[in-house]
């Protein structure tokens, strides 16, 4: 007989509350709850990941616990251990088996892993670090780069995908500035976004991270409080995961490990239940971050032992422990209203995932397995490609000619980790296992660079060189085994290991010198900018990231990245995100100039484009109506490029300081030499909205200037335009997005 919970032509709703009703308290319980298996450490403490976090584990639940009361989550069945990807399946088809046959329900559990860049596991694809995907400004490739990760992932029996990162860049010294995607609220929630709607629509629920205020810490410091009021909460930080909830179809978030105002995000119901759920209507699942619940007790200390720990996370709207049970354990009581909340969103998800069917069974394993097939390669190198950026150029040095004496010079221009970020598997997982190769092939940028110019005679004396390449940047790692990644935060911006030095050094030399950055986060450049021939900067690109710039420089890819954060001039002065208001931004009364080097949405090319003045259909509108413009770009070089068109918003006159300029849309404008396309944009009123002195989000009448712009600092042209009509109150149905389109 099927009951009611596992009848296919039932709303999930009702099959989930149905089994819920069948449950005992300790099997509730047991569904909020995971299990890590192989990421115990070893005698002397040691751990192949999250290194540090098991100080906080030491009440961890072993499966056989939990067992007979079933399970909720099985963290990281690929990503802990190096496995062969046909071994993976074999073993999480098993795991699966023992989770079902121990509770009285079969119950399967669901799988979760990191796919930050790529499926985190070994011989997977590795693809660009989200700063890298905020380069591209291309949301359709995105999304497809999402798709496919999520369709390998659910092809070998996985369900959940923690990504994406929605943190916006407030300090770039901070470790995680590498798993961002910038530091503008539209560039993070659009290409987050797009994401998202790539893992889900492969069937992978996308997990956003880290809600919310993680990047806005003290110092840049990771776990660090965040110091923002409620108005840089609502206007910077908040609208990339309510695009990603409402236009993404995310089904799960995840709170940040930082307090906002002394409450932690875990013990946060205004943020996890009233905003998420009652305004935001997000009927998904809260999984906390690793051992997050566990830090309300440990390090937050508000609470006096893991049993309040896990009240005071249920209580917020925590739905799920991980990554392992330690506070959430079924010997635990708990209340039992809020043990029916988080277990019925479980169980609604397990449903929607197919695991309540009765036919439900694990991915058979023993069938070859390929997770770095060439289709994914070749997006691989397509985000790459998209995502290097051509800061400054002599218009003579590049494209680099056939037959050139060459110096390669830097440490990091023979070095994996150059390309690769904290949570790729060779990073986070594979430099524990030294015995074995990476999984795939990731050519070094000197490696590449020999294949792209097989006609080049490479030198070791950079002033016996026609041109003099020097390699700077990153080595990717965690918890201080890098100068970039989770907890690797820096003091200040100035190159890590010396390479000021080596810079120095380089412009003593004679031949011109291209400057290439390979890094999680930017530099200070300023010191070198005059000097240098050119300057390129790529972000931790993937493993095919060392032909995408050696393309680059040769001319064989156009560039056509741009920068989805500032690089300053100095390493003090922290630039000020260009979202500052004025008295943010340089001039009286302060000595100290933050104004970036490069300024956000910078990037050149190796082509010229005319821009035409934009037209308006109307120049006054309502404030609850829309403006349509358009103007034609054309390419009025020699060679083929691609124009990026970025529309700013300036708003003079405000009741609350607000920023100079922030983007309200943008389009890539592929062109070959000689072509033009007309660019329409429809910017909606609703994005002129703001956050006001009395906490209400409002869109203002009055007068507007929309700047069609190469960069935030970069202006062809201005639109003036005028609102009309009452102030109007907008919420969550508003319109987030300027549609933009290329004809």
């Amino acid at each position: 007989m099927v009951e009611p919970w596992q009848d296919t032509t039932l709303p999930v709703h009702v099959r989930a509350a149905d089994l819920l009703a069948r449950m005992t308290a300790e099997e509730k319980t047991a569904q909020l709850s995971s299990v890590w298996i192989g990421a115990e450490p070893a005698a002397d403490g040691a751990t192949d990941v999250a290194p540090g976090q098991h100080t906080y584990a030491a009440r961890s639940t072993v499966l056989d616990t939990l067992l007979p009361h079933g399970l909720g989550h099985l963290t990281r069945p690929f990503g802990t251990v190096p496995l062969e990807p046909a071994e993976g399946v074999a073993r999480l088809a098993e795991l699966q088996r023992t989770v079902r046959a121990g509770n009285r329900f079969a119950l399967p559990a669901i799988a979760h892993e990191e796919c930050l860049t790529g499926f985190t596991a070994w011989r997977a694809t590795v693809f660009p670090t989200p700063l890298a995907w905020g380069a591209t400004y291309d949301p359709v490739l995105i999304t497809e780069m999402a798709q496919a990760i999520g369709r390998s992932m659910r092809a070998v029996g996985v369900h959940q995908g923690l990504a994406p990162v929605l943190d916006v860049v407030r300090d770039p010294r901070w470790g995680r500035t590498e798993e961002s995607i910038g530091e503008d609220p539209y560039l993070v929630g659009t290409i987050g976004t797009a994401y998202v709607r790539g893992l889900e629509a492969a069937g992978i629920v996308a997990t956003l991270k880290h809600f919310a205020g993680y990047s806005a810490s003290r110092a840049a410091r990771n776990h660090a409080p965040a110091s923002l009021g409620p108005r840089e909460l609502a206007d910077v930080i908040l609208p990339p995961f309510e695009m990603a909830v409402r236009d993404g179809g995310a089904r799960s978030v995840m709170p940040a490990y930082n307090d906002v105002d002394g409450l932690p995000a875990h013990a946060h119901p205004e943020l996890l239940t009233q905003l998420l759920r009652d305004r935001w209507q997000f009927t998904g699942t809260v999984v906390s971050d690793y051992y997050g619940v566990s830090l309300l007790e440990e390090a937050h200390r508000i609470a006096d032992g893991q049993g309040r720990a896990a009240r005071l996370a249920l209580a917020a709207g925590v739905d799920v422990e991980l990554p392992a049970a330690r506070c959430l354990h079924p010997a635990d009581p708990l209340p039992e209203d809020l043990l029916d909340r988080a277990a019925l969103r479980v169980l609604t998800q397990k449903c929607e995932l197919g695991l309540l069917d009765p036919d439900w069974e694990p991915v058979a394993g023993g069938a070859p397995v390929d997770l770095n097939p060439p289709h994914m390669r070749e997006l691989a190198r397509k985000v790459a490609e998209e995502s290097v950026v051509l800061l400054a150029n002599d218009s003579g040095t590049l494209p680099l000619g056939n037959g050139l004496r060459l110096a390669v010079v830097g440490p990091l221009a023979d070095e994996q980790a150059a390309m690769l970020g904290c949570y790729t598997f060779p990073r986070h997982v594979g430099v524990h296992h030294p015995e074995l190769p990476t999984g795939v092939e990731v050519p070094t940028l000197a490696e590449a660079l020999r294949v792209e110019f097989p006609d080049a005679v490479f030198v070791d004396d950079p002033a016996a060189a026609d041109v003099c390449l020097a390699v700077v940047g990153d080595r990717s790692g965690l918890f201080g085994r890098g100068s970039s990644g989770e907890g690797c935060d820096a003091e200040d911006l100035q190159l890590p290991y010396g390479q000021d030095a080596l810079l120095d050094e380089a412009m003593t030399c004679g031949p011109p010198v291209v400057i290439l950055v390979l890094s999680g986060r930017p530099y200070a450049l300023g010191r070198w900018a005059e000097k240098a021939a050119a300057v390129v900067q790529a972000f931790f690109p993937g493993q095919e990231g060392g032909s995408a710039v050696a393309g680059v420089l040769s001319g064989r890819v156009g560039p056509s990245g741009r920068l989805p954060v500032g690089v300053p001039r100095g390493p003090g002065g922290q630039p000020a995100p260009y979202l500052a208001p004025p008295l943010g931004r340089h001039g009286f009364p302060s000595t100290v100039d933050p104004t970036p080097l490069y300024p956000f949405g910078h990037g050149l090319s190796y082509t010229t484009f005319s821009w035409s003045q934009p037209l308006c259909e109307a120049e006054e509108f309502a404030t609850d109506g829309e403006a349509a413009l358009w103007l034609t770009v054309r390419n009025t070089g020699e060679r083929p490029g691609t124009e990026v068109v970025q529309l700013y918003l300036h708003d003079p006159v405000g009741t609350v300081a607000r920023p100079e300029v922030r983007l309200v849309g943008y389009a890539r404008v592929p062109l070959e030499a000689g072509e033009s396309a007309e660019v329409h944009a429809t910017f909606p009123a609703d994005l002129a909205a703001y956050t006001g002195a009395d906490g209400r989000r409002v869109v203002e009448p009055g007068a507007l200037e929309l700047r069609v712009a190469a960069s935030s600092g970069h202006v062809h042209h201005t639109v003036p335009l005028t609102l009309t009509g009452p102030v109007r109150e907008v919420g969550h149905e508003r319109r987030m997005w300027c549609e933009m389109s290329v004809k």
